[in-house]
């Protein structure tokens, strides 16, 4: 017998287990917020030497201090902008972005070293 508290039950007829303690990947990430970021990095595959780099470079590993500095760059365009004191040129979407990458990145690491 099935325990009403742990299941779904669908008005097909169906039934699930419930979804309480498991992640809500499509709940916690935004489909625009996402969208965005992969233009920001698709845009910066190429690099300065006119050579594309591969779509996850990042995972051959970056040292944690390059991306702590650039992510401080980053949010110092991210904070001026939202300070309306533009220093630099830069669009706050591109500064977020960086900003995620930089984060995404340092997490990455450091899980990787786990």
């Amino acid at each position: 017998m099935t325990d009403k508290n742990k299941t779904r039950y669908c008005n097909t007829g169906a039934t699930r287990d419930v979804d309480n303690d498991k992640y809500d990947y499509e709940g916690f990430l935004s489909p625009i917020v996402l969208h965005r970021y992969a233009q920001y990095m698709h845009k910066h595959r190429l690099q300065s030497d006119g050579e594309l780099r591969d779509s996850d470079n990042w995972a051959k590993g970056i040292p944690l201090d390059q991306y702590m500095k650039s992510a401080h760059r980053h949010f110092m365009d991210w904070w001026s902008a939202h300070r309306n004191t533009p220093i630099t040129e830069a669009d706050i979407e591109e500064a977020l972005c960086a900003l995620m990458f930089n984060c995404m990145g340092y997490l990455y690491e450091t899980l990787k070293g786990k």
